[in-house]
């Protein structure tokens, strides 16, 4: 084991899979104005509330994944579908469909690198960045949580492929030391 990095499972948060088209601005904004937070338009980005509880993050041109505390799925979904007054949207509660793993720590970058495509380096892939890949052949949304103390970083995966995942980490941790 490395000290260097960190792996544990995170805990549970709910999500929230939100589709709508981001050219009404009207129906973004009422969205928005419901959840408390602005859905991101760049690609790859996060947007948090000012609590920092919750979370918004771009998975497509129309999709978005919003990320809140246990037991807000239901809440935030009845907002979303008032906010939309019979305008199309679709919401649905994906809590159950990832769990969260947590990779922190000075060489976290590193052993992510291993095994993602995606180029990890600060410049590129800082806090509030997200992204659809795969890590070791698993897909996950990758999400950069902080750079400091050291860099921290969620990986949102299926459950069915959570112990592999955690595991080849655990296993590709040996290669860094």
């Amino acid at each position: 084991m490395n000290a260097a990095v960190r792996i544990q499972l995170a805990p549970r948060l709910d999500q929230v899979d939100i589709r709508l088209d981001p050219m009404d601005q009207s129906l973004a904004a009422r969205v928005a104005a419901a959840i408390g937070i602005r859905l991101p338009i760049i690609a790859n980005t996060v947007a948090s509330s000012p609590a920092g509880d919750s979370h918004v993050l771009w998975l497509g041109p129309d999709e978005w994944l919003i990320v809140g505390p246990s037991g807000s799925a239901a809440a935030t979904e009845t907002a979303i579908r008032d906010a939309a007054a019979g305008a199309l949207v679709t919401s649905v509660d994906v809590s159950d469909n990832r769990v969260g793993l947590e990779v922190a720590g000075r060489d976290a970058r590193a052993l992510l690198a291993f095994g993602c495509a995606l180029d990890l380096d600060p410049r590129h892939f800082r806090p509030g960045s997200c992204a659809q890949t795969m890590v070791a052949r698993a897909g996950v949304i990758i999400w950069a949580l902080a750079d400091e103390p050291s860099p921290t970083f969620r990986l949102l995966v299926r459950p069915s492929f959570a112990p592999y995942l955690e595991a080849w980490l655990r296993d590709a941790e040996a290669g860094l030391g």
